[in-house]
């Protein structure tokens, strides 16, 4: 974006004040905000303070910031940001914007701008020896079908040749810019066609308002001349009526397809009737929900979970897809392999300073009767074995070697475990 500055001081005015018509739109303007959102209305009143001196002054951005009491800067911001805001003099008569955007640049605009350099100055936002002409190049002004285009104040002007804008400058530099008609400028109408209308030319088939009008005058005319035989017009054939398809309906038994229970019904009949024609809903098998069609039942995955397939009899499968084996069972607390057990001492060993057992491995041992380091330093292979297979730990007792632990323990304590191990038991 170009940067916008105020123009010289030279040429503002000293003061700003609206007319008293404008005073009145402002004031309506200010009530349509809520309060404490008055700071809004800057936009409109800016445009109505450029629609009554041509431009956008200093004093005017001063005056209405302080009407609606926000700093001037803020006023200042709003009016050099928005380029509708015209804040250099511009023409008395026109300030003539031409659009330069693709559309109108592709249908000619150039050669309108080369009109306005010729008739009113070669520089854009300067004006004619007289100040009564200035002109621009804008963007899009949004009537690109009927490119090229112009903007005098609020008129559009379309369809424009570079002799046509020369006969409407010299129009408005004549002060006769009044009886220059907007809109296109070659006859066309709106945005139809250039060579007119090619579709929708007659309305008769299209409005039910312009059928009714042409029967209520043929009656008309039918009453005025009783003898006359007047012919009717002859309305449209109409189409045959399509009947639905059935080809993409399911052929089911369920109630919501049988043609039993549709309503509403024309007879009215008994309940034991209507419950006789009735088709009561299939039970909910959940096997056959996950069947498959029947055209794919041999495939190898079904609705839901995977089928097995049949495979040879000898097909090697590996060692982590075999079955699981069996959970061997906890051998017998009466098996001869049992550690001996004793009644519960006075002072009872903190097992737990065996690396492996925790407070509820403890509570098992302290139930068979284990409960001093001594009788765990004595564990044989045998009743290692019968002690790893009761708590289940596939031999955790031998790796975490607790008889080692135990007899270190027994012997010295937590000293004599940090002599043999180099570090305090866990």
């Amino acid at each position: 974006m170009s940067v916008r500055r105020l123009a010289e001081a030279s040429v503002q005015p000293a003061s700003f004040a609206f007319n008293r018509a404008n005073a009145a739109a402002a004031k309506q303007w200010i009530k349509k905000y809520p309060k404490g959102r008055e700071q809004s209305a800057i936009i409109p009143l800016l445009m109505i303070a450029q629609e009554q001196e041509g431009w956008v002054t200093k004093a005017a951005i001063e005056t209405i910031s302080d009407m609606l009491g926000m700093p001037r800067i803020r006023g200042l911001e709003v009016a050099t940001f928005y380029t509708q805001y015209q804040l250099n003099p511009v023409g008395t008569r026109a300030h003539i914007q031409v659009c330069g955007t693709t559309p109108c640049m592709l249908r000619g605009s150039e050669a309108l701008m080369d009109v306005c350099r010729s008739k009113i100055h070669h520089d854009q936002f300067h004006t004619n020896d007289k100040g009564t002409l200035s002109w621009e190049e804008v963007e899009c002004l949004g009537a690109c079908v009927n490119a090229p285009m112009v903007m005098v104040f609020k008129d559009t002007f379309e369809d424009l040749t570079p002799e046509r804008l020369a006969e409407i400058i010299d129009l408005y530099d004549a002060g006769k810019g009044a009886s220059v008609a907007p809109g296109p400028q070659n006859g066309r109408t709106g945005s139809e066609p250039a060579s007119g209308l090619t579709t929708l030319k007659s309305e008769k088939a299209i409005l039910k308002s312009t059928r009714d009008r042409e029967a209520r005058e043929a009656a008309k005319a039918a009453k005025a001349a009783p003898g006359a035989i007047i012919a009717a017009p002859v309305p449209a054939p109409a189409a045959a009526p399509v009947a639905p398809s059935n080809a993409s309906k399911p052929k089911t038994d369920a109630p919501e397809t049988s043609p039993a229970l549709k309503t509403p019904s024309k007879t009215k009949v008994a309940p034991a009737a209507e419950k006789a024609a009735s088709v009561s809903a299939p039970l909910h098998s959940a096997a056959n929900a996950n069947m498959a069609a029947p055209e794919v039942e041999k495939v190898s995955k079904q609705r839901n979970g995977p089928t097995a397939k049949a495979e040879p009899a000898t097909a090697f499968k590996a060692p982590e897809t075999k079955a699981p084996a069996a959970k061997p069972a906890k051998p017998s607390l009466e098996d001869k392999n049992r550690p001996a057990g004793i009644d519960r001492p006075a002072a009872v060993d903190d097992l737990k300073l065996i690396s492996g057992v925790g407070p509820k491995i403890e509570g098992v041992l302290h139930t068979l009767g284990i409960f001093t380091f001594a009788q765990v330093a004595s564990w044989k292979k045998a009743e290692r074995d019968w002690v790893d297979g009761y708590l289940s730990f596939h031999g955790r007792i031998d790796r975490d070697d607790w008889v080692k632990q135990a007899k270190a323990l027994a012997k010295g304590g937590v000293a004599e475990y940090i002599r043999v191990f180099g570090k305090k038991p866990v």
